[in-house]
C-alpha cells in the first residue's frame, strides 16, 4: 500500500532521462516512480517503420511521443520530478524544453548502440546541464567501461554506471549517483574564486 502524497512541497527538483530510441527511458521512469507515471506511449505502426529505425529494437510495440513523468518524494520538503524524453530523432526538438530548469540528466545507453547516445550528450553539454551516463543492461555488458568512455568521448569526471532500468533499486542507484555528481559540481563552484 502506498502512502498518501503531500499536496505541496517546498522544493521540486527536476531530472530528465534521455537517450536513444528504445534504450529503456520509459522503463526507468516507471520502475522508480512512486506514482503511476504519466506516459505518452503510443502503439508503433507499420507507417512508423519508414521513419524510425526499428532494426535494433525488435519486439518494441510502443514508443514515447512526448515525455514520461514520474515522482519521488525525497523528504517532507523535497520532491524529485522525473521526465523521460522521447528517443526518436523526430522528437528531439522537445529536448531543449525538457532541459529547461533541470537539476541534471541521466543519459541512458544501450551498449549495443552506443552511437545513439552522442546527440543526447552533445545537447546536454551545449546547455551546460550536469549529467551522468547509465549503461542499461540488456543481454549483459558488450563493452567495458573504458570502451564506452572512449566511444562517447566522455570526460573522466562524468560518472558512468551500469544499471537495469527494470529494477527499482538499480534505477534509484542511478538517480543517487546523479544527485551526488550534481552536489559535487556545486561544491566545486562554491570553493572556486
Amino acid at each position: 500500500m502506498r502512502t498518501e502524497l503531500r499536496a505541496t512541497s517546498d522544493n521540486g527538483l527536476k531530472i530528465v532521462v534521455v537517450g536513444g530510441f528504445g534504450v529503456g527511458k520509459t522503463t526507468m521512469v516507471r520502475s522508480v516512480s512512486e506514482i503511476r507515471p504519466l506516459s505518452t506511449e503510443e502503439t508503433m505502426t507499420r507507417a512508423g517503420e519508414a521513419v524510425d529505425d526499428v532494426t535494433e529494437v525488435r519486439g518494441k510495440e510502443s514508443t514515447t511521443v512526448a515525455f514520461d513523468f514520474g515522482r519521488i518524494t525525497l523528504d517532507a520538503r523535497n520532491v524529485l520530478y522525473l521526465f523521460g524524453a522521447p528517443g526518436q530523432e523526430r522528437f528531439w526538438f522537445l529536448w531543449d524544453r525538457l532541459f529547461s530548469g533541470t537539476l541534471g540528466a541521466v543519459v541512458l545507453v544501450d551498449t549495443r548502440r552506443i552511437s545513439d547516445s552522442w546527440y543526447a550528450i552533445d545537447r546536454l553539454e551545449a546547455h551546460g546541464t550536469p549529467f551522468i551516463v547509465a549503461c542499461n543492461e540488456f543481454d549483459g555488458p558488450t563493452h567495458t567501461e573504458q570502451e564506452v568512455r572512449e566511444a562517447l568521448d566522455l570526460d573522466p569526471k562524468v560518472p558512468l554506471v551500469v544499471c537495469d532500468a527494470r529494477l527499482r533499486d538499480s534505477g534509484k542507484h542511478v538517480l543517487i549517483t546523479l544527485v551526488q555528481h550534481v552536489r559535487s559540481l556545486y561544491a566545486l563552484q562554491e570553493t572556486s574564486p
